[in-house]
C-alpha cells in the first residue's frame, strides 16, 4: 500500500505493522486517534507526516509482528487472543505496578511530588480497565462469538438486549479514549518515562512498566477499534 498524509493512521497501522513501532516512538496516536489522517495525527503529536512516511519507507524490510492475519482469521481467534494476550496482562500487570507506586512514593515521593500523581492516574487506569475487560468479556465478546457462529450456519442468534452491536461497540470506545487519556497524562507526569537523576533501581522498574503498560493498551485498542469492532459490525449487517 502506498501511504501519503490523508491515509488514515489505523490503515497505516492495520496494513503494514511494522509501522506501528514508528507511529508508538513517534507519539502519533493510531489507537484511539486512528480515524486521523496520517497529517492531522502527526499535527497532534508535533511530528512531519513526512518524516514518518520517509522511515515507513525506510523499514518496509524490517520483520515483526503481523495483524494482518486477523483481518480474516474468524473473530473467536481474535476475542481469545485479545482476553489471553492482552486481558491477562493488565490484570497481572495492575498489582505488580501498584506495589511498585507505593515503594517508590514512601522512597521518593518528598522530593518527587509527581510520584503521587502518576498512582492516583495509574489506580484510576487501572479500575478502568478492568470494568473494561468485564463488559467485554461477559456481554461484547460472547455476543460477537454467537453472531459468528449464527453467520457461519452453527447456531441462532439471540436477540441482544443492547438491540446492536455498535451499541457495546461505541461504549468501550468511549472507554478506550479515557484509558489514553490517562496514559497520556502518565506519559507526561513522569517525563516520557524518564527517571530522575537520584531515581533507585525500583523508580526505573517502575518507569518501564509503565512504558510497557502504555504500549500494551496502544495494541490492545488498536486490534479492537482497527479490526475487531469494523469486523463486528459489517458480520452483523449480513447476518441481521
Amino acid at each position: 500500500m502506498n501511504f501519503n498524509g490523508a491515509t488514515k493512521v489505523k490503515e497505516i497501522a492495520v496494513a503494514d505493522p511494522r509501522a506501528k513501532q514508528i507511529l508508538e516512538e513517534s507519539g502519533v496516536d493510531y489507537c484511539c486517534g486512528g480515524d486521523k489522517s496520517l497529517h492531522e495525527a502527526c499535527m497532534h503529536a508535533d511530528v512531519s507526516a513526512e518524516e514518518i512516511l520517509s522511515r515507513l519507507r525506510k523499514n518496509t524490510a524490517l520483520a515483526g509482528p503481523d495483524d494482518g492475519s486477523w483481518i480474516s482469521a474468524p473473530l473467536a481467534d481474535l476475542t481469545l487472543h485479545i482476553r489471553e494476550r492482552h486481558h491477562r496482562y493488565v490484570r497481572e500487570a495492575i498489582p505488580r505496578v501498584e506495589a511498585l507506586l507505593t515503594k517508590v512514593k514512601a522512597k521518593h515521593g518528598k522530593n518527587h511530588p509527581e510520584i503521587a500523581d502518576i498512582e492516583k492516574l495509574f489506580v484510576d487506569l487501572g479500575k478502568e480497565m478492568i470494568m473494561h475487560m468485564q463488559k467485554e468479556e461477559q456481554i461484547l465478546f460472547p455476543y460477537i462469538d454467537a453472531l459468528e457462529r449464527s453467520a457461519s450456519g452453527n447456531g441462532t442468534l439471540e436477540p441482544p438486549f443492547f438491540q446492536t452491536v455498535r451499541n457495546p461497540i461505541h461504549s468501550m470506545m468511549k472507554d478506550h479514549d479515557s484509558a489514553g487519556e490517562l496514559a497520556r497524562k502518565i506519559r507526561k507526569a513522569s517525563l516520557e518515562y524518564t527517571p530522575p537523576a537520584d531515581g533507585c533501581a525500583s523508580y526505573q522498574a517502575l518507569y518501564l512498566d509503565l512504558h510497557e503498560f502504555e504500549a500494551d493498551l496502544h495494541q490492545h485498542i488498536h486490534l479492537e477499534n482497527n479490526i475487531l469492532f469494523p469486523r463486528a459490525v459489517e458480520m452483523e449487517s449480513a447476518v441481521v
